[in-house]
């Protein structure tokens, strides 16, 4: 076979396999490193536009960086006491809280016993078990990671962030260049398109986050539900994990809720006023506020988000979005990768399903026509 002869399909799927298997392998093991840098590189992206406008204002780079890193602690720092100062009010209704928890364990017994012939000493035993073995769990030697880790990544976060602004030149430089002469231009364009992308997803997705907070606070307060602006708060940060986030969302108020307002209409009213608010997110806030700049379809995109958090937990299932985001763009113009990105799209050929059964149907015809045969 000549050198520079076509490769066949099998082989090239092959390498297409073996390099998404390694990429994602590294990405497992090295997760703890990967993850805070692909999160501070999207917050870096994401405070681009704040430092360049400093910049023209005629502030010194390291000024200008600091300055926006600095703004973005406070405000991050401004919804953890929000937050905090509701949590703080929550836990003074501890007792009662404690009380209703109490009469529904026990009536919660009471059923299973009824039901299931279960008697409240093998019920005991049962909860005795689980505790020890939560208890084992917790005792092991992961947990100080479990604990630590977090707290490292928000150390590190600011300081890879800093680090990302002020070298961006240097690394988009150093990207340009590891590829020849002939490929530049493509590698410019599609950084170029990369950093509208995430650019356009994160400044969208903060947008988003911001609208369907105050449209869940302003539904629980006419609800008159307790702790509404937590409950309407942490509902819009768990919303960004796509699909799952809204899902567990809901769980969490109804179950805060029930705690506190057992009445059914109530508890009928947040779950009506949550897939209210998520239908105007799906249908209204994610086209018009993020915009068609992320064409992802909807099975890429759950099955994107499952791996991710198969992978690096919460952090890969909201990573998952912008990384499949990137592939697309890189998929789209790379040649032989074309089909991937089309896999990764959500623009269906419906209009062109007809010409295709249609050429398919040509062919069989012109080898049944064959005089050859």
């Amino acid at each position: 076979m000549s050198p520079l002869a076509p490769q066949p399909f099998y082989h090239k799927l092959s390498h297409s396999l073996i390099a998404l298997a390694l990429i994602t392998l590294a990405i497992y093991l090295g997760q703890d490193i990967i993850v805070p840098l692909a999160m501070a590189g999207l917050l870096a992206v994401l405070l681009r536009p704040i430092e360049g406008w400093l910049l023209r204002m005629g502030i010194p780079k390291v000024l200008a960086i600091s300055v926006t890193v600095t703004l973005a602690i406070l405000l991050v720092t401004g919804l953890t006491v929000v937050l905090s100062m509701q949590i703080a009010d929550f836990s003074d209704e501890l007792p009662k809280l404690k009380k209703n928890i109490n009469d529904f364990y026990r009536e919660i017994r009471r059923w299973i016993r009824r039901e299931y012939s279960v008697s409240y000493r093998q019920q005991d035993q049962y909860l005795q078990k689980a505790q020890t073995q939560t208890l084992e769990n917790f005792q092991g030697g992961d947990t100080l990671g479990v604990v630590t880790g977090p707290l490292g990544t928000l150390v590190l976060l600011p300081i890879y962030i800093f680090l990302l602004l002020y070298y961006r030149a240097m690394l988009l430089h150093f990207m340009v260049e590891v590829f020849t002469q002939k490929h530049k231009a493509k590698v410019h364009e599609i950084l170029s398109e990369i950093k509208s992308i995430i650019q356009s997803y994160m400044v969208g997705l903060l947008l988003e986050t911001t609208c369907v907070a105050v449209l869940n606070c302003i539904g629980l307060l006419v609800l008159n539900v307790q702790y509404a602006i937590l409950l309407g708060i942490m509902a819009a940060i768990l919303n960004l994990v796509p699909y799952i986030g809204g899902l567990v969302a809901i769980v969490l108020a109804v179950l805060v809720t029930f705690i506190s307002h057992p009445e059914i209409d109530t508890i009928l009213g947040v779950v009506g006023i949550f897939l209210v608010v998520q239908f105007i997110d799906n249908n209204f806030l994610v086209p018009l506020v993020i915009g068609s700049k992320v064409r992802i379809n909807a099975l890429v995109s759950i099955i994107g988000v499952l791996v991710g958090g198969a992978i690096a937990g919460i952090s890969g299932m909201f990573l998952s979005i912008p990384a499949i985001a990137m592939l697309k763009v890189i998929f789209d113009r790379v040649e032989g990768l074309e089909p991937w990105g089309i896999l990764l799209g959500d623009q269906t050929p419906v209009e062109e399903r007809g010409h295709i059964f249609r050429f398919v149907k040509k062919k069989k015809n012109e080898i049944t026509d064959d005089p050859a045969e």
